[in-house]
């Protein structure tokens, strides 16, 4: 249980490597997926409209992280009271199913969280490989905003 009583269940996914390390990335997951939960919707609805088993679907395929309807759902209805979502209902399969749309309202706010966090992952990004070049030592620092996208930054080190 989570700390507002949502459960989490982690996929059991074949893992590589240091078994601790997984343990600590699957956390770090974890962790950042609860937080960003809204965001993550919001990206995935700026793609498609999608209904809520779609959303639970992308989340556990994107981040290997299970949230149930118990959490999705309140948090759609949250975001759509707030305007940040549109839903409708779609009658016209065996099942009907209530899709949500990103509004502009919602589009103004995932465009200005990206910029936020952007600026937050620069002042702290995560150094990897340190070499000389033209004999001042540089830092590739990789900067990683959303699933599938980053890119890398060189910068003096310090």
């Amino acid at each position: 249980m989570s700390g507002k009583g949502h459960i989490v269940h982690l996929y059991n996914k074949t893992t590589k490597g240091n078994k601790n390390m997984t343990n600590i990335q699957k956390e770090v997951q974890v962790k950042l997926a609860k937080g960003l939960l809204d965001v993550i919707i919001l990206q995935f609805l700026n793609n498609q409209p999608m209904h809520g088993y779609q959303i639970i679907s992308q989340i556990r395929k994107s981040f290997g992280v299970y949230f149930g309807p118990s959490t999705v759902y309140p948090l759609l209805g949250t975001m759509e009271k707030k305007g940040y979502v549109a839903s409708q209902w779609n009658m016209e399969n065996d099942r009907p199913r209530k899709v949500y749309r990103l509004t502009n309202q919602g589009q103004g706010v995932l465009d200005f969280t990206e910029n936020s966090l952007s600026l937050i992952i620069k002042k702290i990004g995560t150094e990897h490989v340190a070499r000389l070049e033209n004999g001042v030592e540089t830092r590739n620092v990789s900067i990683h905003c959303l699933p599938n996208k980053s890119k890398v930054v060189p910068t003096l080190a310090r």
